[in-house]
């Protein structure tokens, strides 16, 4: 950590103190400085998009958000011009900016964001589900692509914070079977706690050996990519129904290789999936979490933020959900 000077609002924007953050598997590329890391940052910048915190000020035209607002951002500044932002596809915006990316982020005492971009969320929420309705967002848009309710979905990378937030909002939207793989057998119990019906080790277990147990005929009706895994994304359309529709989160390689005759005799149907729809995925996100959705369970280590290191070592291991860093 180091001593930077506090932001200074513009006209248009708002002043936040951070008061939790989490940390995403981007940040830890970041942290790792991994190639990916170093093609994409252009340093000195603030890392951290997943937080909540309080306004402390606001610039002068901002007319919806006051001092003292308790808020989370959208990570994904929109241009507000281009063909995608004026037809309300602003999560594909032609000029994004991603905050804690391209510009300074949430793992700081105080950011300035555009007020366009602050979320005010119900105070029946608490503030670590606020922290992390950023990486819910992209559990949301994925799971909630497809109509869910009876079908049997699948989940690559289920235990992943997102995929086993996917696993819940599922259940949650009406799916009959919510089956998963992961390789990680800590991440393989966290998911069947956020509610997957059955999740495997895909070195040791058969998906389609599985099926017969849970009556399913044919194969997934939904699939929902999110390990960024070659062999877990040939295996999940090798055991889709026909007619069935994949979500994908997952940044697969460029090097993967695909079974295209199997995509195109199945006639599947595949979405990429990018972010939050802004802000369709937000509405839906408060809505489910007043309504019942628990997705609590999820988060699984708390530490003071000047112990961010050891957060990270634990990240790196993988034996974790989501942690949460206290700013206060």
């Amino acid at each position: 950590m180091e001593e930077v000077p506090v932001p200074v609002p513009g006209p248009n924007d708002v002043l936040i103190k951070v008061s939790k953050a989490a940390i995403c598997g981007t940040d830890l590329h970041i942290y790792k400085w991994d190639e990916w890391a170093r093609q994409a940052i252009k340093t000195p910048v603030i890392i951290g998009h997943e937080y909540m915190g309080y306004v402390v000020e606001t610039g002068s035209e901002v007319e919806n958000v006051k001092v003292g607002d308790r808020v989370t951002v959208e990570g994904h500044i929109s241009c507000g011009y281009c063909r995608n932002c004026r037809r309300g596809r602003q999560h594909i915006c032609d000029n994004t900016i991603g905050i804690g990316v391209s510009r300074d982020g949430g793992f700081a005492e105080y950011l300035a964001v555009p007020a366009k971009n602050v979320l005010h969320i119900n105070e029946r929420i608490p503030d670590e589900i606020l922290s992390i309705m950023d990486p819910m967002g992209n559990a949301t848009h994925t799971a909630l692509s497809f109509p869910l309710l009876g079908e049997d979905v699948l989940i690559t990378g289920i235990g992943g914070p997102i995929g086993a937030m996917a696993a819940a909002i599922c259940k949650f939207a009406g799916a009959r079977n919510v089956v998963g793989t992961d390789l990680s057998p800590y991440r393989r119990e966290l998911a069947l706690k956020m509610g997957a019906t059955l999740v495997i080790d895909p070195t040791r277990e058969k998906l389609r050996e599985k099926m017969g147990t849970l009556h399913m005929v044919g194969g997934f009706d939904v699939g929902l990519e999110c390990s960024g895994s070659p062999a877990a994304f040939n295996d999940m359309v090798e055991n889709m129904y026909n007619g069935g529709k994949i979500s994908l989160l997952g940044l697969l390689p460029t090097t993967t290789t695909i079974n295209w005759s199997k995509l195109i005799f199945k006639g599947l149907t595949l979405k990429g999936i990018y972010g939050r729809e802004m802000y369709e995925t937000w509405y839906q996100m408060e809505m489910m979490l007043l309504s019942g959705l628990d997705v609590s369970g999820v988060i699984t280590h708390r530490f003071p933020a000047d112990r961010f290191q050891e957060a990270f070592d634990i990240m790196e291991a993988g034996n974790c959900g989501k942690i949460i860093l206290d700013w206060n």
